[in-house]
């Protein structure tokens, strides 16, 4: 092999070599810029797709293993940021507070943060009240109707959309919602049917409603700008899809029975 042909083929191996590095060094200044993978999680005793919860050693969720997964990736430690809901994670995304989140996905939160693949697709509809004469849409959406929702999420935003005469207010936690369902001094509350059922077998008399007014999709999300993490996160979870990674978080987490729903 001629001299300058080595040489050339040598120095294209060297600057491989440096380049790969290089690229991951990039990766963790945008992604984990503190040294630790901030994952933002939503707390509610409710679980699910979305939604972590609060345990003795820590916290329990899907975003919770999937985060943990991901910073094992990454090799570096993970740190979660713990918010009331989803509204809250969407108001901080530029405040450089969190580094990665699991949450519903609508045009008004792609303003703010950059999504990955959707990995769960949920029915909203609502749960009425034990004793209430409600019994569809048509009978809920009147005036006087007192509907609650988790503020500032997607989920309210479709149930404002959805209902013209019954009034949509939204408050911070599910617990305080949970409350005011049970002491009936609220109609109804809209949420995913799922989380929604769980509801109903602990408030005895309550309702889920059969009809839905909204598909609410769930995927990974990064702040605006972060388009080294999005190409990251995107590849994490269509792996995690395939290599079972995310099927053990749902069976983790009570969701054996959930399907893994994509669109």
């Amino acid at each position: 092999m001629p001299a300058s042909l080595h040489a050339a083929l040598a120095g294209l191996v060297f600057a491989a070599a440096v380049a790969m590095p290089a690229l991951a060094d990039g990766l963790k200044d945008e992604i984990a810029p503190t040294g630790k993978l901030r994952v933002a999680i939503a707390i509610s005793p409710a679980g699910g797709a979305f939604w972590s919860t609060k345990t003795e050693a820590g916290y329990a969720g899907v975003p919770v293993d999937l985060g943990k997964e991901m910073a094992a990736q990454l090799g570096v430690p993970v740190e979660y940021v713990v918010h009331q809901n989803s509204g809250q994670i969407t108001d901080a995304a530029g405040k450089g507070t969190w580094d990665v989140t699991w949450l519903p996905k609508d045009p008004e939160r792609e303003t703010k943060m950059m999504f990955g693949p959707i990995y769960e697709v949920a029915d909203a509809t609502y749960i009425v009240k034990p004793g209430s004469a409600v019994t569809d849409f048509a009978s809920l959406d009147q005036p006087g109707i007192k509907v609650a929702a988790v503020n500032a999420t997607t989920t309210m935003r479709g149930a404002i959309a959805h209902l013209k005469n019954a009034k949509v207010t939204g408050y911070q936690t599910y617990d305080e919602i949970f409350g005011l369902l049970k002491s009936g001094e609220i109609d109804a509350f809209a949420l995913s049917r799922d989380q929604l059922n769980k509801m109903a077998q602990k408030i005895p008399g309550t309702r889920v409603l059969d009809e839905t007014f909204k598909k609410t999709v769930t995927a990974v999300a990064v702040p605006l700008g972060h388009s080294l993490a999005l190409t990251f996160v995107t590849k994490f979870m269509n792996e995690a899809v395939m290599n079972g990674t995310l099927r053990k978080a749902y069976d983790n987490n009570g969701l054996k029975d959930t399907p893994i729903r994509t669109e």
